[in-house]
């Protein structure tokens, strides 16, 4: 059996552990090498279990791979995108996909130019409570779609996460593009108009880390998302992805999480959750690599993720300047 080969460029984002897991428990998949500047950072996955170790992310890139993980900061995943592209392989890029809109295209075109695919990295789409209300809403259970209100509201990352010329934004732009591609999806529209407010409310930081997103899609649904990092230390989890949807039949509510039970320990001095449900980056990374093997299209696209992040850059503008912004149509 040919095994489809793979490298991982980066492990500055925390998604990378959990992505390689996945792809080390397919019997089809192989890790050649992962691609680090920080040697520290990797050395439990290089070292302790035996997997090629490059300082310079272009030494893998020359290697005999199909296809690779990037997981750097945000700052750094148009550059490693097109560095990818040209030496012909395809991409699993975390999320947000770029800085700017003017990256984000040119990462789509430069895929697109050499043949390889570009997938974004959002797992909330393989959750169970998440397929289950795709699937509702495409049968017409609560018939057309008026309003959706959600939240993606987590605990503060800290690390390079708070710099914002390497994430290109704090909570809105980090939490945005989870739920807003959520919306998109279901919708089948996009957005259109953003209206937003972005704060620091939570933590001693310089970067936003609260706010509050408005948008009007083109299909003339509207919506409203929390995206922030409001989440204390106390709190049982690192923090939630619901949804709200409206419709002109009924009403869907999802909780993306809920498949766990609540324990309550003195040892732990708090409440926790305890998680017995759907590993979303599992089921990212089979669909991902399902897809290059099989030759077909995947799942989540480059334009899905560029859509998704042009809704928190937008709302950055429009908490500048206290108006709505209007997005370009698509294409």
């Amino acid at each position: 059996m040919n095994k489809m080969k793979v490298g991982f460029i980066s492990f500055a984002h925390m998604h990378a552990v959990s992505y390689l897991n996945a792809m080390l428990q397919r019997s089809d998949v192989e890790v050649i090498g992962i691609a680090d500047e920080d040697a520290e950072r990797v050395a439990p996955f290089t070292s302790d279990r035996g997997i090629p170790y490059y300082a310079d992310y272009n030494e893998l890139l020359a290697q005999d791979i199909d296809a690779v993980v990037i997981c750097s900061e945000n700052a750094r995943h148009a550059e490693l995108t097109f560095k990818a592209a040209e030496a012909g392989k395809h991409v699993l890029c975390e999320k947000p996909l770029g800085l700017s809109e003017e990256e984000m295209i040119s990462m789509i075109r430069v895929c697109r130019e050499q043949g390889v695919q570009l997938m974004t990295a959002f797992p909330c789409r393989f959750l169970t409570a998440v397929r289950q209300a795709k699937q509702a809403i495409d049968e017409g259970k609560i018939g057309d779609i008026l309003a959706m209100k959600g939240t993606n509201r987590g605990t503060m990352p800290g690390g390079w996460f708070l710099e914002k010329e390497h994430s290109g934004g704090g909570a809105v732009f980090d939490h945005t593009v989870h739920v807003m591609d959520l919306m998109h999806w279901f919708t089948g529209s996009v957005a259109e108009e953003v209206y937003a407010h972005a704060e620091t409310l939570f933590h001693d930081t310089d970067i936003d880390d609260a706010g509050m997103v408005h948008v009007k899609f083109a299909n003339g649904v509207f919506a409203v998302l929390d995206p922030s990092w409001s989440r204390s230390s106390s709190f049982p989890t690192w923090g939630d992805v619901t949804l709200e949807i409206i419709g002109t039949k009924g009403t869907l509510s999802i909780d993306a999480f809920s498949q766990k039970n609540d324990l309550y320990s003195d040892a732990a001095q708090k409440a926790n959750w305890s998680y017995w449900g759907d590993d979303m980056d599992t089921e990212l990374i089979n669909s991902f690599v399902d897809s290059i093997v099989q030759g077909k299209p995947v799942s989540v696209s480059g334009e899905d993720g560029y859509l998704s992040a042009r809704v928190g850059l937008a709302a950055y503008e429009s908490a500048r300047t206290g108006q709505p912004v209007q997005l370009k149509p698509q294409g």
